[in-house]
């Protein structure tokens, strides 16, 4: 759980830095989201192997930490490639993270935990914000740059927030057979 707030808060970081210096080159940016991409993709895996308390709550990580740890090594081998390119690339795993997060938010709301309606508008608009960039209809660099910012910020905070109610569920000590739960 600790890792995962600090990749969250390391997205947090550096969506704030795209935003504030939207300039920053495509290669430095492709590198960069490379290597978030791909140590986020590590915590998530970790997370899936570590068999912590709150793994449950998380089904998803072994999937997705393969496909953050892919996608990051992709933009570290290509960072000079299209803004577009790098727009999808970071699109469609936010999109999956927000629809994930959605999910979690549904388990918060059946198991009565009160953060479950913060926690569902932050995936609904990581999911808008995912959608954004991969249809991204900006045609300056310097706008998609601040978007990819906005949308890394964002995602920090909503998984911040989702591991936060991890921990307030695991905290409520409610059994809970996943298997059977819906």
């Amino acid at each position: 759980r600790t890792g995962y707030i600090i990749m969250s808060l390391v997205f947090c970081i550096l969506g704030a830095v795209l935003f504030c210096a939207p300039t920053v080159s495509a290669r430095w940016i492709g590198v960069l989201l490379g290597i978030g991409m791909t140590a986020f993709g590590a915590v998530k895996l970790w997370s899936f192997f570590s068999r912590e308390l709150f793994g449950w709550l998380f089904p998803y990580d072994l999937a997705f930490g393969i496909l953050m740890m892919v996608l990051g090594i992709v933009a570290i081998c290509h960072p000079d490639g299209a803004m577009s390119f790098l727009c999808v690339l970071f699109g469609i795993p936010l999109l999956a993270d927000g629809l994930f997060k959605l999910q979690l938010a549904g388990e918060a709301r059946t198991l009565g935990v009160g953060s479950w309606i913060g926690l569902g508008v932050l995936a609904v608009l990581t999911c808008a914000a995912g959608v954004l960039l991969i249809i991204h209809p900006w045609v300056g660099a310097r706008t998609i740059v601040m978007v990819m910012g906005v949308s890394l910020f964002a995602d920090g905070v909503l998984n911040l927030v989702a591991a936060l109610s991890a921990a307030r569920i695991a905290k409520a000590k409610r059994p809970v057979d996943v298997r059977y739960h819906r």
